[in-house]
């Protein structure tokens, strides 16, 4: 409940899935690489989330399809794979995904199915990240592309990977990926900016799960609790209480739900703490416009926070 605290494991794929995925491979289901892109061909990508498939969009352009297996609106951390979904990946060229327990459900069925297209992690080994403890299952919390400036890395991790399945786009593949890494950059810059203004003491905010850390220490924001440890694990009466108790005697100015997820906890945490509620931050899915990139998505979180912070 209150940061730091223990989240129960809800990424274990299930044996159903698993099955599904050897029954695909028994049947004779194209090996992976068989559709390899040839000249004027389309490189096909699949991604864990609307987020990193945007991300993929926007350094591949023409040159990429991209399927996301969480559609919109979707929690990553308790997605099932569908029969569709395990096509997908295995018609796929490039598998994209964040590492780190987040979307770890898809590795035993890309194991079962002895699929031997490329994998990138987003979020895994990259040089200059100060990586934050995760809970639970996760060792270390994988939200890391809420920090734009680690966003950036994963950028350059997929322009890498895209040049390395086609060589001959390479020149194209890096040519958008700086251009994209340049809006980045501004998008970094003016979230300093509208946020940096704002008082140290009235940075202090409430998150409904523990998907803000790397959007908190990048921007100067202090988390004293969370709603719930995990999606789908709802507080106990007493745990409501005790984070009501440590907003108060923190001076939280704001309590933050997701847009993924119903309003009503944030609204009661946010009455009995007399503080403001904004219930529709995003992190791992991409919404309706103007919260259908990952730029759109950063702009978004920001403005809400800053106008939460300062009502």
């Amino acid at each position: 409940m209150i940061s730091g605290a223990s989240r129960p494991n809800v990424r274990s794929v299930r044996f159903a899935v698993v099955a599904i995925a050897a029954l695909l491979v028994a049947a004779g289901c194209a090996p992976a690489g068989s559709g390899a892109s040839q000249a004027g061909d389309t490189i096909h990508v699949v991604a864990t989330t609307t987020v990193f498939a945007d991300m993929v969009r926007q350094v591949g352009g023409d040159a990429v399809t991209v399927t996301s297996l969480v559609p919109k609106g979707g929690v990553v951390e308790t997605f099932d794979l569908t029969p569709s979904d395990l096509r997908a990946v295995n018609d796929a060229e490039l598998i994209v995904m964040n590492g780190l327990g987040l979307d770890d459900w898809l590795a035993p069925a890309l194991a079962d199915s002895a699929i031997d297209t490329p994998i990138v992690r987003l979020a895994e080994n990259l040089d200059g990240v100060h990586y934050l403890s995760g809970d639970g299952e996760e060792a270390v919390n994988p939200h890391l592309w809420l920090n734009v400036a680690y966003a950036i890395n994963y950028v350059r991790r997929i322009a890498d990977s895209l040049a390395a399945v086609d060589p001959g786009r390479a020149d194209e593949i890096k040519t958008s990926a700086a251009v994209y890494i340049g809006r980045l950059q501004a998008l970094d810059t003016w979230a300093h900016e509208q946020i940096d203004p704002i008082p140290p003491k009235d940075r202090v905010i409430v998150s409904f799960h523990e998907a803000f850390p790397y959007f908190a220490e990048a921007y100067g924001l202090t988390i004293v609790g969370t709603i719930v440890d995990a999606p789908g694990q709802d507080p106990s009466a007493g745990e409501i209480a005790a984070l009501v108790a440590a907003i108060k005697a923190a001076g939280a100015k704001a309590v933050f739900g997701e847009d993924q997820f119903s309003p009503e906890l944030v609204q009661t945490v946010a009455e009995e703490a007399g503080v403001v509620v904004e219930s529709d931050l995003y992190n791992d899915s991409l919404g309706n416009p103007p919260v259908d990139t990952y730029e759109g998505l950063i702009r978004w979180d920001v403005e809400k926070v800053v106008a939460a912070l300062k009502a």
